[in-house]
């Protein structure tokens, strides 16, 4: 098996190539915003923005001390002080919490400000204050460097990603039941923005022009059901089946760059499990290019080089008592770098394109094997990693085949002395990233997708994840855990 995976790794690595689903039909054709939209939403209201966000945080601090009483949130000058005096740590919640609902609460705090006119950078910095402000005021817990972060960061991430997909379903010139339904999806998609619009009034406000400010961009969506196996192999093997669904969802066009707008091309890829104690959340991945440009585009061959930014989340739970052991946990919310991306007609009925990146990280999980502090499992860390992948596609989709690479190292620098008292210690002062560490995580997938009937697709896909860790003050660990599926797949 291990000379297998270095031969897959290998021919990947060899060609230019990023992890992305095959080539796509497009649900509806491509329509441009309409001026007067541009022109009406996009007044700037920074001062509105800036309330927004600070009544979003009083609000939930208000939920945590009043209904949930947390101990976190009976705060007090002297507590601000405290946290001002102290200054940032690492802190101990869970992968979940810190690697995608602070970055999801950072999304929130980003189309506070999206929907009051700012641009993709000026609305990434009300995030930066959003998170701050909560950090520093709004928790008698010390400031956590993690949070601030990954918070605003991945938050420009998710958060751009549910503006773009609130955009295309809001329509302004819709009326009673469709504009309900349109304006309740709307706010669940992107809360913000639909509590931005019920201030103005825009949610019921009929207008001659449908109000969205990127029109009608090329979009693909892809969702599968079936069957996943998992099996986890250390010095113990285990496995376990059960049920799982997949939404694979591509915004704009990889293949043409006609504006130099981040999101302009995105991908978004979610897994949900219904399997045993795994997570319900299994997955998510998002790509999107800030910047790029063409170098080659003619007719049977395209080339183009680009600025990207990723978040990466997987997630696992131990299988059964067998091995009693989690098979992987990782996480890179905050994580950005180059890619090309290259496509090619080969003979009459194929096409082929392949894709690489290479990113740095600023912020990575990794699970850790015996940091073990309140309800912490991992390493937090920092390091690099690569994306590659190609893909072939037989008369335009009638049958595809994928295969990608993702490749991580992280580094563990700051961790705590190695003669720590475990049993006589303070969690809540503890600043440590967790075991000094190194850690190399590979995610390997293949997948091939066969046309049924129509827009109905047999698909069959697998994945291996090869977690292996170095610790500088125990013994190395090395885990491979496979994972195969059997769906049904519609493509819109």
């Amino acid at each position: 098996m291990k000379k297998i995976l270095i031969i897959v790794i290998c021919l990947l690595q060899a060609v230019v190539a990023m992890a992305q689903s095959a080539i796509r039909t497009p649900v509806v054709p491509r329509v441009m915003p309409d001026s007067v939209d541009l022109e009406y939403y996009g007044q700037k209201k920074p001062w509105q923005a800036a309330a927004t966000v600070v009544g979003l945080n009083l609000g939930v601090w208000a939920f945590d001390r009043y209904i949930q009483k947390g101990h976190f949130a009976y705060i007090s000058l002297n507590s601000v002080k405290e946290n001002f005096k102290h200054g940032f740590i690492w802190d101990n919640d869970q992968l979940g919490t810190n690697f995608f609902l602070h970055p999801y609460h950072g999304n929130l705090y980003f189309n506070a400000a999206r929907s009051n006119g700012m641009n993709y950078w000026q609305s990434g910095l009300y995030a930066i204050g959003g998170s701050a402000m909560w950090e520093m005021f709004m928790e008698c817990e010390y400031p956590s460097t993690n949070d601030i972060i990954a918070t605003p960061i991945g938050g420009m991430a998710i958060g751009e990603v549910m503006y773009r997909a609130s955009d295309i379903i809001l329509k302004d010139n819709s009326v009673g039941w469709e504009r309900f339904g349109r304006e309740a999806a709307a706010f669940v998609v992107s809360p913000m923005r639909g509590l931005t619009r019920i201030i103005n009034g825009d949610a019921w406000r009929k207008r001659a022009t449908t109000g969205r400010q990127f029109g009608i961009p090329n979009v693909s969506i892809e969702y599968s059901t079936g069957v996943r196996m998992l099996e986890f192999r250390d010095d113990i093997f285990d496995t376990g089946s059960g049920f799982a669904s997949e939404l694979n969802i591509e915004y704009g066009d990889r293949f043409e760059i006609r504006s130099s707008q981040p999101y302009d091309y995105f991908r978004f890829r979610a897994t949900i499990n219904g399997h045993g104690s795994q997570p319900v959340l299994g997955q998510i991945n998002i790509m999107g290019r800030l910047i790029g440009r063409e170098v080659l585009d003619k007719e049977n061959k395209y080339l183009s080089v680009g600025l990207y930014q990723h978040f990466d989340f997987y997630d696992s739970d131990t299988i059964s008592d067998v091995s009693a052991k989690i098979p992987y946990k990782f996480g890179t919310p905050a994580s950005v770098g180059c890619g090309v991306m290259y496509r090619q007609k080969l003979l009459k009925n194929w096409q082929f394109d392949a894709y690489m990146h290479a990113n740095g990280l600023l912020l990575a999980g990794v699970l850790s094997d015996y940091y073990r502090v309140n309800d912490r499992n991992y390493n937090v860390a920092s390091g690099f990693g690569t994306k590659s992948g190609v893909n072939f596609v037989f008369k335009e989709d009638k049958f595809s085949i994928k295969a990608s690479h993702e490749f991580y190292r992280t580094f563990t620098w700051n961790g705590y002395p190695s003669d720590m008292d475990w049993e006589n210690f303070d969690p809540r002062t503890l600043d440590a990233q967790g075991d000094h560490s190194q850690a190399s995580f590979h995610v390997i997938e293949g997948r091939a997708d066969l046309r049924l009937w129509r827009k109905l697709y047999l698909t069959g896909a697998f994945a291996v994840y090869v977690r292996n860790t170095n610790y500088r003050d125990f013994e190395g660990v090395r885990s491979t855990t496979s994972e195969s599926r059997l769906m049904l797949t519609y493509k819109l």
